[in-house]
């Protein structure tokens, strides 16, 4: 009896365990009536890609396609309630991590980007600077270094 109970336990936790591993990937999205600036600033700025657009909707892809956004309008008549209201520019920020912060730095400086938080070292390991996008959301872009001893 205890053999077939550690038995069914195991298929049971076994079977559970691949039910719950499956793949996963977030894309943000933000409500804005700002779509054609936001466009401009994550094509231009961030030189991010556009994997799909039409009159009411972007999705925008980093140079590299690992990660994904979507900007969608508000109050669009093809979307369910729950996608209707306008991001308020509060309360939302997204980390880019990049493998040279200092060129990324130097890059948006040389293009006129405005800068919330200059360069700088933490220490708990970050180097890293931040901007604002014409939602008002910050954009921290980071390379990670080790903290300091």
């Amino acid at each position: 009896m205890k053999t077939l109970l550690i038995t069914a336990f195991v298929l049971l936790f076994g079977i559970s365990n691949a039910q719950n591993d499956f793949n996963m990937k977030l894309n943000a999205g933000i409500i804005t009536e700002k779509l054609i600036e936001t466009k401009k600033f994550y094509t231009k700025v961030l030189d991010f890609g556009i994997s799909f657009e039409n009159e009411f909707y972007i999705l925008l892809h980093t140079p590299n396609k690992a990660s994904e956004i979507s900007f969608l309008l508000p109050n669009h008549p093809s979307q369910k309630p729950i996608f209707q209201s306008e991001f308020l520019g509060n309360g939302v920020y997204l980390t880019i991590e990049v493998d040279n912060v200092d060129e990324v730095y130097k890059k948006l400086k040389d293009k006129g980007v405005k800068m919330e938080v200059e360069i700088r070292d933490e220490e708990w390991g970050d180097r890293h600077f931040a901007i604002k996008d014409p939602n008002g959301i910050g954009i921290d872009i980071v390379t990670y270094t080790k903290p300091k001893e």
